[in-house]
């Protein structure tokens, strides 16, 4: 069947510079960590933190999150790396593909606690400042797979149906559901929809990140259905179906919980920046009271030539009327 529309797959995923590969699947990867961490400054900032901050936790919270990912795709794809005929050294090759996104914010969460930690911010407040971010990091992130022509859908003949050219791995040249694309645009719905409920509702204590969370469960969900490669099944499902469903459950409990206990947002979500205003507010008070005791001093100061000048003046006239006076006296 001839195809009068479509999305074509990549000739191929690295490009060599000399002897250095640029891999596609790493750099929407990167590009996703940078969106992040741009758009979470700019939250965190609105939200009374310090500039620069969301990138100093991110330099633990990225590496942490990276290995994370990498471990639960080993983990639940071990056969892939440790069966037979398989080499294990092709576990640590994190450029051909494989992050666990479960894995990813699971370990990546403990990096931005250790971060948080060593500033002294609450972690429920970063994550609230991120989340956002993080969606949209997801969504660059899946084109990688389009660069290496994996985790597609079902055969299809939608016009915008994917075409697979690779037949490595198992692969069979055709036209598949572009799970890829699917997933993409929904994070980037989410992130909006995190954004808005934010400003609506004012979320804090980490419930902006649990809607975050529980709304990309729904989506992970239907599209994890219609995947077509490989997976661990339990009682007629993938394994990162129920995966969806209980991480959904628990947010979704977090936020009903949390919303009773710690009705709100947070007032302070940097202490030091807060210490900093405070001293800023306090030095610019002191400054005023002593600009106003310094004025009555120095119009004083002002005023005293001239208050000499006129003593000066008076001074004159009463010797020249007591001298009109004596020549007065004279001539009579």
């Amino acid at each position: 069947m001839e195809y009068l529309a479509y999305i074509p797959s990549p000739s191929r995923g690295v490009i060599h510079l000399g002897p250095i590969p640029l891999r596609g699947y790493a750099f929407c990867i990167i590009i996703g960590v940078f969106v992040a961490v741009w758009l979470g400054n700019k939250r965190w900032i609105a939200r009374g933190g310090r500039a620069g901050t969301v990138a100093d936790i991110a330099v633990w919270a990225v590496p942490f999150g990276l290995v994370g990912g990498r471990l639960y795709h080993v983990i639940t794809d071990y056969e892939l790396y440790f069966s037979e005929g398989r080499d294990w050294v092709d576990a640590f090759k994190v450029w051909q593909g494989g992050l666990g996104i479960w894995g990813a914010i699971a370990l990546g969460a403990v990096g931005a606690w250790i971060g948080c930690r060593r500033r002294g911010i609450p972690l429920p407040a970063y994550a609230d400042a991120i989340a956002p971010g993080i969606a949209l990091a997801q969504a660059c992130g899946r084109w990688g797979n389009w660069f290496n022509q994996e985790l597609y859908g079902r055969e299809t003949h939608l016009p915008w149906a994917l075409h697979i050219t690779s037949s490595e791995g198992g692969r069979v040249p055709g036209y598949y559901h572009p799970t890829f694309l699917y997933e993409s645009l929904w994070c980037i719905g989410v992130a909006f929809l995190v954004m808005w409920a934010d400003r609506r509702f004012t979320l804090g204590h980490g419930r902006a990140f649990a809607l975050y969370v529980a709304a990309y469960c729904v989506g992970r969900g239907w599209i994890e259905y219609m995947r077509v490669d490989d997976a661990h099944h339990i009682l007629g499902l993938r394994l990162n179906d129920w995966t969806a469903m209980i991480v959904f459950l628990l947010a979704v409990l977090y936020m009903v919980l949390s919303a009773k206990k710690r009705p709100g947002r947070e007032t302070v979500v940097e202490p030091a920046a807060a210490d900093g205003e405070d001293e800023a507010g306090a030095d610019g008070e002191t400054e005023a009271v002593e600009a106003k005791e310094a004025a009555p001093e120095a119009a004083a100061a002002e005023d005293e030539p001239v208050a000499k000048g006129d003593e000066a003046v008076e001074t004159d006239e009463t010797d020249e009327v007591k001298d009109e006076a004596g020549s007065g006296t004279k001539k009579s």
